[in-house]
């Protein structure tokens, strides 16, 4: 585990010397290290063993049961590739990085780890933001928005338009970051952060910019849309003529997005405020409560990436049979797609655009 860096202002070189903070961090330095060592590995293996078979058990479950190629569905596997991505790319480079005094990766590898993370962040954020349009449009112009809700253009505004749109404007985050020497202990070691030395974004407004972009903004963005189609779901009556089972279907189905959203915004939402308040110089990782805090909002952001199959299997009939039946099939070494199990019935053609 690092400890605190501060930029040596005497030396325009990535060369970091020892300040206050490391002074303090001194007393409590051993004793947290022997404990990150141990519970960091640990709680990160879980993660990453947990998102890596949850994730890929939910983009092989839809893809091989057409009855699922739904609207909603398929922006779940968008959000599972994301994810799967995180837990394979990010977490064990992380993790070691816990565990090791020194980076161990290089300096490039510290900017694509870097870059990964925020490209994989914002991909799922904003396909949160994509599934709440997708409802709110489901709800509010079920019959209008048919077309705009079609699988090819979900297809087309995750695959292309999402993804080249993050990767494209996230790219200066490479630039940002890399390898950095500092000297906390009388003893040159190489961490992996952000690049003070940098002339194109300060600390503070690069952390400000993340947390709107990735954060304020898409959950501003999402809340609006609900308060917008609320009125509309549980109002009883109204234009939208529709069976009591189709409601009932529509309302499961907004149910589970509400979920994935509010849990994605309590599990950010510790490590995205500490982050803000270091950026801002409001926050000092100087006592062992602080870094213990900041520790554990790391590790309940990174659950993130392994929670959403637990939900879906919770909420949605659907994914929990079909989560067993492949569970079923693998153990006795045979699984196709036509043992997986049909939809529910339901009337006003509910399947081919939730289908949950």
């Amino acid at each position: 585990m690092s400890p605190p860096q501060v930029p040596d202002s005497r030396n325009s070189s990535t060369e970091l010397l020892i300040s206050d903070e490391d002074e303090e961090f001194k007393t409590f330095y051993p004793e947290i290290q022997s404990l990150v060592t141990i519970i960091v590995p640990v709680c990160f293996g879980i993660i990453a063993l947990t998102g890596f078979f949850g994730n890929t058990l939910v983009i092989l479950v839809v893809l091989f049961n057409k009855k699922m190629h739904s609207t909603t569905n398929l922006l779940i596997v968008n959000l599972a590739v994301a994810d799967l991505l995180f837990v394979v790319l990010c977490i064990p480079f992380t993790g070691t990085d816990y565990v090791m005094e020194n980076w161990p990766f290089g300096d490039t590898w510290c900017r694509i780890v870097h870059y990964l993370i925020v490209v994989t962040a914002l991909a799922s954020i904003y396909t949160l933001v994509l599934m709440s349009v997708d409802r709110f449009l489901a709800v509010v112009h079920p019959i209008r928005s048919r077309i705009l809700r079609s699988k090819k253009v979900i297809k087309i505004s995750c695959v292309i338009i999402l993804w080249i749109a993050i990767v494209t404007i996230t790219a200066p985050v490479i630039m940002l970051h890399g390898t950095v020497k500092y000297k906390p202990l009388g003893v040159t070691m190489v961490t992996c952060c952000f690049k003070n030395s940098n002339s194109f974004l300060s600390v503070a407004d690069y952390q400000i910019t993340f947390f709107a972009g990735s954060y304020l903004f898409p959950l501003m963005t999402i809340s609006g849309l609900y308060l917008r189609m609320i009125t509309r779901l549980w109002r009883q009556g109204g234009d939208i003529r529709m069976s009591v089972e189709s409601q009932r279907g529509r309302k499961r189905v907004t149910r589970l997005v509400v979920v994935l959203v509010i849990t994605f915004a309590l599990l950010w939402l510790p490590i995205q405020l500490i982050l803000l308040l270091k950026a801002l110089n409001l926050y000092h990782a100087t006592t062992k409560l602080k870094v213990v805090l900041q520790i554990v909002a790391q590790l309940l952001a990174y659950t993130s990436s392994c929670i959403n199959p637990v939900l879906y299997a919770f909420l949605s009939d659907n994914f929990r049979k079909a989560f067993l039946k492949a569970i079923n099939c693998s153990k006795q070494e045979k699984c196709v797609s036509t043992t997986l199990p049909p939809l529910r019935k339901t009337s006003c053609s509910r399947t081919s655009t939730t289908g949950v």
